[in-house]
């Protein structure tokens, strides 16, 4: 005779298995997610889709983080990721946002002066 409460077990010990593994998974790849990825200036240029003397360019400007180590340049991966979102253009509806959210508070501190509420 077929009994489910069989069929439930064996999942529930597949359940506590697989749940066993998940767990250990993230103490083996802990110390990976820890340890940040450096790159020298030509791979840093080919991330950058740059080339070298345009990195040294950048440096010189100071608009690239760059770490120096006995004359030698060394670079953050996520700096460089950081550095590539900065140069994020807004939408024409992100810059809108912004102008409306501007002149509400303009209009709002026009209100307080007028009233005399606001001292700068």
């Amino acid at each position: 005779m077929y009994n489910p409460f069989e069929n439930i077990d064996a999942r529930l010990s597949n359940i506590e298995c697989l749940l066993h593994q998940i767990k250990e998974l993230p103490l083996s790849n802990s110390n990976q997610s820890l340890e940040e990825e450096f790159l020298t200036t030509t791979e840093a240029a080919k991330f950058l889709s740059l080339t070298v003397p345009t990195i040294y360019g950048l440096i010189h400007k100071g608009e690239l983080p760059v770490m120096k180590r006995s004359k030698r340049c060394y670079f953050s991966k996520e700096d460089l990721f950081n550095y590539i979102k900065k140069g994020r253009i807004k939408t024409n509806d992100e810059i809108k946002a912004e102008s409306n959210a501007f002149d509400s508070h303009k209009n709002h501190q026009k209100r307080f002066l007028k009233k005399g509420v606001y001292h700068a």
